[in-house]
């Protein structure tokens, strides 16, 4: 990626930014760490957020306005959200005119998180995935934005058939394709797991079976605890096997928003996690992002005992800002 050395007198760069927005909506995306520090869209109806209006009273709520709701990160899109094409239509066109650039995860394969199983479901057949995806990419159509593709979709092949791995990535490397027909100006990043799941050899074949070739990259530690240094390292070790077998590398995004402490060895609501670097340019990887929302839950395990795979839980995500 081009990264501009360029200082604009500070009264033009809000109106150059507003003619590259128009002009073409991706090229904010490749303006360089100065212009995107701040640009990635706040979700003003995160699940934190939604618990702090309504809790305006508890004295939780101002840490967990300023640490958690107050900063960018990712909204995930499932069965759960309707008419897609919409939903998603709606986010990205609101995002473009607050002139950020929003960060969307598509959560929707069939046999979804299918060996773990807290966060089970997805789309009820092939068919309609496609549906779904092709949905998706098109609400989003030429405005720019930032598309995690199916977390854990490619580390999770351990109880699968091999007719239901073909499928699943034929489904990826399908979606890839709806996304670079219908939603150009979309950087999406095909999820690969983490450091502690599979060997980079073996992602990197999963990665190329999916299509990754066709994506903007790959993202890293979605969900997860791992620390950004594991991450990175993981990372280039996925891309020196992708170079060996495949003769190409891609850029990569590490999830930050839980590995503050880094990881105690468990995945699901693990206690003393930290929040982490805030969404940045670089970091050894492409970006680092807020993928998963602190506090909410993993499912009904560890400190989130009881709850349901993305509940909020303010507990978790008070504690997680001062790390413990």
């Amino acid at each position: 990626m081009r990264r501009s050395n360029r200082r604009l007198p500070l009264l033009m760069a809000p109106a150059l930014t507003t003619v590259l927005l128009t002009l073409h909506p991706g090229a904010a995306l490749a303006a360089g760490p100065t212009a995107q520090a701040g640009g990635f869209y706040v979700d003003p109806d995160s699940s934190a957020q939604q618990w702090v209006n309504a809790n305006r009273g508890d004295g939780r709520a101002p840490a967990i306005q300023a640490s958690i709701a107050n900063v960018p990160m990712a909204r995930w899109f499932g069965n759960w959200s309707g008419a897609v094409g919409t939903a998603t239509g709606t986010y990205t066109r609101a995002a473009a005119a607050a002139g950020k650039r929003p960060i969307l995860v598509a959560y929707n394969i069939p046999d979804r998180d299918i060996c773990a199983g807290q966060s089970g479901g997805g789309a009820g057949s092939a068919a309609e995935y496609r549906n779904w995806i092709a949905a998706f990419a098109a609400g989003i159509g030429n405005r720019s934005a930032v598309v995690v593709l199916e977390p854990d979709s490619l580390g999770d092949e351990s109880c699968m058939s091999p007719a239901q791995i073909s499928e699943r990535n034929a489904l990826l490397n399908g979606a890839v394709a709806q996304f670079k027909a219908k939603a150009p100006n979309a950087w999406v990043y095909l999820d690969a797991g983490n450091p502690a799941w599979l060997s980079a050899d073996t992602m990197a074949r999963h990665l190329a079976a999916a299509g990754v070739a066709g994506a903007h990259g790959f993202s890293l530690n979605v969900s997860n605890y791992l620390t950004t240094g594991e991450n990175v390292a993981y990372g280039n070790a996925v891309n020196a096997a992708l170079r060996s077998a495949k003769g190409f590398t891609k850029p990569f995004v590490v999830d930050t928003s839980r590995n503050g402490n880094g990881s105690n060895g468990a995945w699901c609501n693990p206690a003393g996690r930290r929040i982490g670097t805030t969404p940045a340019w670089g970091g050894g990887a492409e970006m680092l992002l807020w993928i998963k929302v602190p506090g909410e839950s993993d499912g009904n395990c560890g400190v989130g005992a009881g709850s349901t795979a993305g509940q909020f839980l303010p507990e978790v995500a008070y504690k997680m800002i001062y790390g413990y």
